[in-house]
């Protein structure tokens, strides 16, 4: 099935090198551009998208607050951020309102596509080279905090095979991966992951691998 994506851009130049990048794929097709996060949503109440490719700081409303107002509707499309930075705080805050995935723009195009294509799949879409960065950042401490504590508290709800899979999870493992580790079946690994969701208050892998690192598990 053909995916309808939405470039979130204020730079025109940005925008058009999205559209290229994705032209060529017949699983994608560019159903509009936005120019700020207002503009986004508008778009989308009126021809809503499968997905967002949405920049972080653009003018009248960013990406942030945009991200966090889309993800409200029954409709929501998937959101990957953009950022240019490594460990960005506005990339922290959007995954913290449900963003689905983040990307450095200089990834390569192969690379942005098949993130893409994971992210409409219900996989994550994570950039490597920056997770562990925005873990540290996030944590930010030796493991001795209240945040700590709060997250050894929450992962108490977690049974035993929850918890393992959610440690495979923050390692950054796929559920393929998951599921010949733990020698579950892939759709066991699933329903796990949703009841860790569920349970951990979490939108995405990341939040899960940020509460593991809370509290000293990963």
């Amino acid at each position: 099935m053909t995916a309808r994506i939405m470039i979130v851009d204020d730079d025109p130049l940005v925008r058009s090198g999205l559209r290229l990048l994705m032209g060529g794929d017949p699983d994608l097709v560019i159903a509009a551009e936005a120019g700020n996060g207002r503009e986004a949503i508008d778009r989308h109440i009126s021809e809503p998208v499968d997905m967002m490719l949405m920049d972080l700081r653009m003018p009248v409303l960013d990406g942030i607050a945009a991200t966090a107002a889309l993800k409200e509707f029954e409709n929501a499309p998937a959101v990957i951020v953009l950022t240019t930075f490594d460990a960005d705080e506005y990339v922290v805050r959007a995954l913290a309102v449900g963003a689905d995935g983040f990307l450095l723009k200089d990834t390569p195009p192969s690379d942005i596509v098949a993130a893409i294509k994971n992210v409409l799949r219900g996989q994550p879409a994570l950039s490597p080279s920056v997770t562990a960065a925005l873990i540290k950042q996030v944590i930010g401490g030796d493991g001795t905090s209240a945040r700590a504590s709060a997250a050894r508290e929450s992962l108490t709800a977690l049974t035993e095979r929850e918890r393992a899979v959610a440690v495979c999870v923050a390692k950054g493992a796929s559920n393929a991966e998951i599921a010949a580790e733990l020698y579950m079946s892939v759709a066991t690994v699933k329903a796990h992951i949703s009841h860790i969701f569920a349970k951990l208050g979490a939108t995405n892998r990341v939040q899960v691998a940020i509460a593991l690192h809370d509290a000293g598990l990963a």
